[in-house]
């Protein structure tokens, strides 16, 4: 089975993170964490604040790893690296997503996450004031 490897921003800023609603393909209207694939001789956080500029065009620093999913889709195997990320400069303007929320923690339940993302969620809601630490944030 193919791996593919990709980065996630949980972008964190006044107790809420930032998730998208994809707008293409297989999954389209799951809600996901945003980011994308690692090239190939990139460092994963370089390919998180690329990604981030390229689809939402705001720059990003990512703060921490949080956690690394690993998760198989029926056609693939995905490795997903998940970064605590905070808001450097951009208003993260939706280029390639349909839609987007800011949610509490208590409201990640409210949106139909990507099966790999949903097991992060369930991360994020159990952990949420160790990934998203005030010294960080």
């Amino acid at each position: 089975m193919k791996t593919i490897d990709v980065v996630a921003a949980v972008i964190y800023k006044d107790d809420r993170i930032f998730v998208t609603q994809r707008g293409y393909g297989e999954y389209k209207d799951f809600w996901e964490f945003p980011g994308g694939k690692i090239e190939e001789g990139e460092a994963p956080a370089d390919a998180l604040i690329r990604e981030i500029r390229e689809e939402l065009d705001t720059l990003i620093e990512p703060v921490k790893l949080i956690d690394r999913v690993e998760y198989d889709y029926p056609s693939f195997h995905l490795s997903m690296r998940c970064y605590a990320s905070r808001i450097i400069e951009g208003d993260l303007h939706l280029k390639e997503h349909e839609d987007a929320k800011w949610l509490t923690r208590f409201e990640l339940d409210s949106v139909g996450f990507l099966p790999a993302d949903r097991e992060l969620v369930d991360r994020i809601f159990r952990n949420w004031d160790i990934y998203f630490d005030r010294c960080y944030f």
